[in-house]
């Protein structure tokens, strides 16, 4: 049974790798077998992340472009499947953040996240999923977030393309499915990560997500391991189109 969750010869591509949830997924792919290509805007951080991983006997290489450059996203695949011929596993997980009032947003704040956490993922899912129809296996997991469950202030663009992504998550999961391709995505609650340092510094925001969430605390960036390895295997062959809360049960409660 243990071998179904397995990614044992298999090529995964993370991006947004370098830190944060995406090196702790890439982590988790290659310390379940797959070679894992790591990407990120910065290739010297990317390397030192890569190197990192590479010290703990782990399969990886550094994969550098701007996931909001339609045209370094087309170079980037075709350099992977230059590289390894192939692309088994996708994730999605690059994203920015940018909070404000309502007010204060201009148009340009806004298409610039959507374009890094919604238009990239379709555009890498696209190209993947080109590959992944030519051997009938694929798995391509979609980093969403709770707050496209339940909402919040300020973070307005944030919300609005990670509910887009639970939807592009679904609908690419109804095309692909018979062809052996599974689209899932994970919905993480609040995890202590570069991306969340401001709110990590304000003591009265800790203590609310502290006693919001049943589980009591902030989740670490090695607890999103388990689900993205699980949907990435065989085990999880008959998941689809499932949006995976990881939340600590914050989703669920009042």
């Amino acid at each position: 049974m243990l071998e179904s969750f397995s990614a044992k010869g298999r090529v995964a591509l993370v991006t947004g790798a370098s830190r944060g949830l995406g090196l702790a997924m890439a982590e988790a792919l290659a310390a379940a077998g797959a070679r894992v290509l790591l990407n990120a805007r910065e290739a010297a951080t990317l390397a030192a992340a890569a190197d990192g991983l590479r010290a703990k006997g782990l399969e990886v290489e550094p994969l550098p472009f701007d996931v909001a450059d339609a045209a370094a996203c087309r170079d980037g695949m075709a350099e992977l499947l230059r590289r390894h011929g192939r692309l088994d596993i996708l994730v999605n997980n690059a994203g920015i953040q940018h909070r404000v009032p309502v007010t204060e947003w201009t148009d340009a704040d806004f298409e610039r996240v959507v374009a890094v956490n919604l238009t990239s993922c379709f555009r890498l899912a696209r190209e993947a999923a080109r590959s992944m129809l030519e051997r009938r296996w694929g798995r391509i997991i979609n980093t969403g977030s709770v707050v496209a469950i339940l909402g919040r202030p300020t973070i307005h663009a944030y919300v609005a393309a990670k509910a887009g992504l639970h939807g592009l998550t679904r609908s690419l999961a109804a095309e692909l499915a018979r062809d052996g391709i599974t689209v899932n995505a994970i919905a993480p609650g609040y995890f202590a990560t570069e991306m969340n340092t401001a709110l990590l510094q304000n003591a009265e925001f800790t203590a609310w997500v502290e006693q919001r969430t049943p589980a009591g605390r902030w989740a670490r960036p090695a607890e999103l391991g388990g689900a993205v390895v699980f949907l990435a295997s065989d085990a999880a062959a008959y998941v689809n189109g499932h949006v995976l809360a990881v939340d600590g049960g914050l989703s669920v409660s009042l």
